[in-house]
């Protein structure tokens, strides 16, 4: 039944839980980066100062060196050191967690979607090299190669944070996978280029301690003390080995699993609270705290540990170490003519772009269109110049491959790649808006398909909708009339219906039997007064009235809308209301819903808050990108 309804404001952000789905990990990972950013750059700034105002204090403090021994055995690494493959292990660890959280869950869970970043990422490398090694051809400075292929993420995504709204969404998710790619082939440089003579022995002991998690997690043992002995070992054995210990995060983070919250395991979680209120013993606080780690993946537990960490302390820490430049008047005028400065500039600033649209060009080309960038062309090629920026890994490489002047000068190069990149991205942006409509939504949005995460496909016929059924927007909300989130969440619906035209609302029950006693009752008496053409009068009444959903409170509810109550408490007694409530929840099930309210818009989920300014922008996007794709 379609029906015009009056606008009300209120806003909404909670949700009753089965697992948090407002919040997603990769959201949590794009805001920590960007937000990162900023303490980023104030790092590098404040090394540039300390290391020209005290170039004498700065080298001496980050050469000193730190032994940490253990009876006859220990190690002793320069301050330096310490952080760039100890401290740094624990950001490339993060970068591994969220890569894989992708491959599992997220856009790459398509697995033909692996070869676009994949290509892209790898393009982008070998371009931005190759013009390197074109500058430096003849100055004996060739093994800084590396310093000019690694993209720096949180840069990266800082430049799309600054541009906002002027780039699609989308576009920050294929940067950051391109990165993984970009950061992952970087380490295999640092441990098979720049690492020492190597150590068999250790090296296969490293090895095989990996091999060691990573059994131990196919077989469901991953209690982090345990995995972090393992890592400490391995990353101890490639120290010995001669190999770089930096890349002992990133392997650890792309073995370790995840996975969306089970309906199972959180009814189990719920059980259990409801066990330990009764009797609050030690022991069932102990089941408690294990089942409620068991609902939740140990990736998902560990970003959300170990990022706001890395990115806000130690990503800073290493600026501070390696940033310091002691730049003369002389220095900065040779680096400005220099073939390191220029190359690494140049390959960052022209060969990433260039490689980054190239690659996806060929591949969809190859494809014939199977395999197509997420976004338009317009937003590939600004992606490709925010990614020309280097700074975490490209300073890591050139402290490793260069010294003296030359490390000076891919220092300078590095750092002018920063500020250079944002206003290439700009330009790019800016020429892009400047396009005529709709030239400038293909150019942004693109046309290939996202992934559709809603797993049954609505019904007018089955579903309930509120709205234009024609309409190019839909909205479709996961609901319990007992949660209060829900409640919150109507009025921000109504003025959402009532304000922006052109969207039908659909209501699918998931009453939370588990934590809402009363919920699968009004859910059925909801479908009891669809009987009656009532359904959405039956809805208002239930989500304005959450604490009267007791039987006689539902049959006076029915009395004051006019049904006809014998009809209705007949039809709430019947299988048929109970049926239809089933069919919403396995839909549920089946689209990985983890709680309520949880939305939909055009089948995608609503990563975000539902309050009004959200959901808007959700349907704004939504209608955009179906006037794109649609013949």
């Amino acid at each position: 039944m379609s029906t015009d309804i009056p606008g009300a404001a209120s806003q909404g952000t909670g949700q009753s839980v089965r697992s948090d789905a407002s919040r997603t990990p990769l959201r949590d990972f794009l805001r920590t980066e960007t937000g990162s950013a900023l303490v980023l750059g104030a790092a590098a700034l404040a090394a540039l100062v300390w290391a020209n105002l005290a170039p004498g204090v700065y080298e001496d403090t980050w050469t000193t060196v730190l032994s940490v021994r253990a009876g006859s055995g220990g190690v002793g690494l320069e301050l330096r050191e310490w952080v760039n493959s100890g401290l740094m292990a624990l950001f490339f660890f993060v970068i591994g967690l969220e890569a894989r959280r992708e491959f599992d869950m997220g856009e790459l869970r398509d697995r033909r979607r692996v070869a676009l970043p994949l290509v892209a990422g790898l393009t982008g490398m070998v371009v931005p090299v190759s013009i390197y090694l074109a500058f430096t051809a003849g100055h004996g400075v060739d093994q800084g190669w590396g310093a000019a292929m690694s993209t720096d993420t949180a840069f990266a995504l800082g430049t799309l944070a600054i541009l906002g709204r002027r780039l699609p969404q989308a576009l920050r998710a294929s940067l950051l996978t391109a990165s993984v790619v970009d950061d992952f082939v970087a380490l295999g440089v640092i441990a098979v280029v720049h690492s020492g003579s190597l150590s068999w022995a250790a090296l296969l002991a490293a090895v095989a301690l990996l091999l060691v998690a990573l059994l131990l997690g196919r077989f469901g043992v991953r209690h982090v003390a345990v995995h972090t002995v393992l890592a400490v070992g391995v990353w101890g054995a490639l120290l010995r080995s001669g190999v770089d210990p930096v890349v002992t995060g990133l392997a650890f983070g792309l073995i370790t699993y995840a996975y969306p919250a089970s309906r199972t395991d959180l009814e189990r979680a719920s059980g259990l609270f409801r066990l330990f209120r009764e009797q609050p013993t030690p022991e069932l606080e102990r089941s408690l705290r294990q089942g409620l780690q068991a609902a939740i993946s140990p990736n998902d537990r560990l970003q959300q540990l170990y990022h706001p960490f890395t990115s806000y302390l130690i990503v800073p820490v290493f600026a501070l170490a390696n940033a310091g430049v002691h730049v003369t008047w002389n220095g900065l005028a040779q680096s400005l003519t220099s073939p390191i400065t220029l190359g690494i500039l140049v390959a960052f600033l022209l060969g990433k772009p260039l490689g980054i649209t190239l690659a996806e060009l060929l591949t969809t080309w190859l494809s014939r269109g199977r395999l197509r960038p997420q976004v338009g062309w317009g937003a590939v090629l600004a992606g490709g110049s925010a990614a020309g920026v280097g700074f975490t890994v490209s300073l890591l490489i050139a402290t490793l491959a260069l010294d003296g002047d030359d490390l000076m000068q891919a220092k300078v190069g590095i750092l002018a790649s920063v500020p250079l990149s944002l206003a290439l991205t700009w330009a790019i942006t800016s020429l892009v808006h400047a396009l005529p409509e709709p030239t400038r939504g293909r150019a942004l949005l693109g046309t290939a398909e996202g992934i559709i995460d809603l797993a049954v496909p609505v019904d007018p016929d089955q579903d309930h909708v509120r709205g234009p059924r024609t309409a190019s927007v839909t909205v479709v909300e996961y609901g319990d009339f007992e949660c209060p989130y829900c409640g919150k969440a109507e009025p921000v619906v109504r003025q959402l219906l009532a304000g922006v035209g052109d969207v039908r609302y659909v209501w699918r029950h998931l009453p939370l039997n588990d934590v809402h006693p009363r919920a699968q009752l009004a859910a059925e008496a909801s479908e009891a007064a669809a009987g009656q053409d009532a359904f959405w009068q039956m809805h208002d009444v239930l989500l304005a009235h959450q604490g009267e959903l007791r039987p006689q409170e539902l049959l006076r509810h029915a009395e004051q809308l006019g049904l006809d109550t014998e009809r209705f408490e007949r039809d709430l007694r019947s299988p048929a209301a109970a049926a239809q409530v089933a069919e919403d929840v396995e839909s549920a099930d089946l689209s990985g819903v983890a709680g309520t309210p949880t939305f939909f818009v055009n089948g995608r989920l609503h990563r975000g808050p539902y309050d009004l300014a959200g959901l808007t922008e959700a349907v704004r996007s939504a209608r955009e990108r179906a006037a794109v794709v649609s013949p």
